[in-house]
Parts: C-alpha cells; structure tokens; sequence
C-alpha cells in the first residue's frame, strides 16, 4: 500500500506542481458558487478497473496507470501529464453505451486523460492488458466542487448534493458520477481540489 500511496502522489503532484498543466477542454454554461455546468470536447482516457473501497482502489489503479504515463509497461517516450484524476463506479453495460444498468459492486475505474493533441492512432498501445485507452465523447456535465479529504463517507455525501442540485436546476441526470481529484495526498484538506460530476440533458 505504501508504494501505490507513493505512486499515487508522485503522478499527482507532478500533474498538479507543473504550471499550465493540461485539464480537459469545456465550455462554461452556467456557474452558481461550487455548482457548473460544462459542456466538455471529446476526449481519450487511459483506464484501469481495480476492485476495492473508493479510496483503496484510486491507489491501487494507479501503479498500471503511472507505468503507461511513464513509459514503464510500454517503448517509446513519456506521456505529458494532464489532470484531474478520475474514478467513477463500474458499470455493467446493457446493449450497447452510453445504456447502462447499474454499477457493479466493489469495483471501480480510475483513469487519466490524454493530451489534447493525441488521438486513438498516436497514442502508445498500453503493454499492460489492465489499462485501456477509451474514447469519451463530448458531453454536458453538471459538477459540484469540493475540498477536504474524499473518503467514502464525504464522496457519498457530494455525490447526494449533486443530485439534488441537478434535479432543482431542471436537468436529467445520465448514468453514473465521476469523481475528480487534483491534488497530492499530502496536501492540507481545506486546499485540496475535488470535483463529483455527471452527465445530463434537459428534462
């Protein structure tokens, strides 16, 4: 555990610490206090699927995700980092995306956004069969930001405003939430930066 807390840090913190690092791209539709709304542009993520509580498992999806980034798993050079981390629940697919049924208990998918400047063609195929590249369509996203320490019991709880913060603001919430971290481990909880998010259309 002490080495993926390591790992999980080092990845973060490089993302984080370097000035004018890369977030994904989006459009401001609506901002009242810590609630948004964005319309994002497509993107491609490099993803793992770990099993485990929510915060044991955005560790342990880190180690196959840092050893793609930094070329450990694969040739070829380094990938620039980008942030946030990402971690949303699994979800079993019915039919075909984005159908879903529900999430799959006690497993999680953590991932990591490509630079802009990558597409599915360019990028390094991962030598570890755990990560895979995934391409996320442009979607509109409502998103509750957040700090303090995003254990099970703050996530939950953001989660649940969010909700209900859709719900109050006439949008229709799409599948599940994805959570968003920005910070290293060791940074003090009232300057960490997280961020719950989920996909919606007008009712």
């Amino acid at each position: 555990m002490k080495q993926l807390v390591l790992a999980f840090g080092a990845l973060v913190a490089s993302a984080c610490a370097t000035t004018g690092v890369e977030e994904p791209a989006y459009n401001l539709l609506l901002s009242e206090g810590s609630f948004e709304v964005r319309d994002y542009a497509p993107t491609i993520l490099a993803e793992t699927t770990v099993d485990g509580d929510a915060v044991g498992s955005r560790f342990a999806g880190f180690g196959p995700l840092a050893d793609y980034i930094f070329a450990k798993d694969r040739k070829g050079e380094e990938i620039a980092m980008t942030a946030p981390v990402t971690q949303a629940p699994r979800e079993k697919i019915e039919m075909t995306a984005p159908v879903t049924q529900k999430s799959e208990a006690g497993k999680w998918t953590v991932g990591f956004t490509m630079p802009a400047g990558y597409t599915m063609a360019t990028l390094p195929k991962p030598g570890n069969p755990a990560v895979t590249l995934v391409e996320q369509p442009g979607r509109k996203m409502a998103v509750l930001s957040f700090s303090g320490l995003a254990g099970n019991t703050m996530m939950e709880r953001k989660k649940n405003q969010l909700m209900e913060k859709v719900s109050s603001s006439g949008y229709v919430a799409k599948g599940e939430p994805v959570f968003a971290f920005y910070d290293p481990p060791w940074t003090l909880p009232f300057l960490r930066r997280n961020e719950v998010m989920i996909e919606i259309a007008q009712r």
